[in-house]
């Protein structure tokens, strides 16, 4: 099944990432972030005539223009790339343990991402109108100001009154954040103003001190989103908005390498599965394999023909 070609919007952060290896100073340099990182894995997974856009702000300095170029090589649209001409991309870190999971450092006081949706930004409101679907996560709301933040949800509840679709991910980076209550209130907002929600287990776990995966589940139920999946890790994803899809046994991985862009490769693939009309547990299962072969190989964007 297939449906028309969709223009979607994917709005974040991109960064400069430092892969330290385990024994040196020495560090890989490369481009990141949760958004950016869905973005380029489901525009790899969607038919070419799918409009991918990354919404977001990067400088003007030579950096800048690498990561520009990298978005084109992925065949992302950069129509609402915007430059800042005294901001620079932010900076994180990743050290990986033995065991493939990973810990972050980061510099991101003067991300040129931070300003989108603030007074004067070249990323404002009237940009909606020209897709059908918004991506975005709980990240693209910690970077932006309490200001910013009410400018962006207010547009995004205009959007689907219009007949836009909105995907939302609760990946939860409580240093990001000025206290737990304000990140539980704007993803709860989300949350409410959403028509796919792609939470993890253990981000609403750790934001919302719920007691076990169930008790996530009651709350989702409560939310009435028509459609989703519960990120669960190894375990493969749960189905959520009350669809029932028949129970499915989800590949393993013997060796993981890095988690880095587990969830993120999740939703991309799973999006693309979900966007072009296939069923839930197909696409259940196309996240699920994408991320699987995600983790066991370094980095968050692997290489095309992995």
């Amino acid at each position: 099944m297939t449906k028309k070609p969709l223009k979607i919007a994917c709005i974040g952060e991109a960064m400069l990432e430092l892969q330290f290896g385990k024994e040196s100073l020495g560090a890989d340099l490369g481009i990141a972030g949760d958004v950016m990182n869905t973005a380029i894995y489901m525009r790899r997974s969607l038919p070419q005539d799918y409009d991918v856009s990354f919404v977001s702000v990067i400088g003007t300095d030579l950096l800048s223009d690498q990561m520009a170029d990298y978005f084109a090589s992925e065949g992302l649209s950069l129509d609402h790339l915007a430059r800042h001409e005294s901001k620079v991309p932010g900076i994180y870190g990743i050290t990986t343990d033995d065991n493939g999971e990973r810990s972050f450092l980061y510099w991101r006081d003067s991300s040129a991402a931070k300003t989108m949706f603030s007074e004067g930004s070249a990323i404002s409101p009237q940009l909606f109108e020209k897709f059908d679907v918004v991506y975005f996560s709980a990240i693209t709301l910690a970077i932006i100001s309490p200001e910013a933040r009410a400018v962006f949800m207010e547009s995004l509840k205009k959007f689907r009154k219009n007949g836009g679709l909105v995907a939302f991910d609760s990946n939860y980076r409580p240093n990001l954040w000025s206290d737990v209550q304000t990140a539980r209130d704007a993803v709860t907002e989300a949350w409410h103003n959403c028509d796919i929600a792609l939470p993890s287990v253990d981000d609403e776990i750790a934001l919302f001190a719920d007691a076990d995966e169930k008790a996530v589940l009651t709350r989702f139920t409560e939310y009435g989103i028509p459609v989703g999946a519960l990120k669960r890790g190894g375990d493969g994803p749960l189905p959520l908005g009350g669809q029932i899809v028949p129970a499915t046994k989800y590949r393993e991985v013997s060796n993981v390498v890095d988690t880095t862009a587990a969830g993120d490769s999740f939703v991309g693939a799973f999006l693309a599965s979900h966007l072009t009309g296939e069923p839930l547990q197909a696409s259940l299962q196309a996240g699920h394999e994408c991320a699987a072969k995600v983790i066991s190989h370094r980095g968050a964007i692997i290489a095309k023909e992995l």
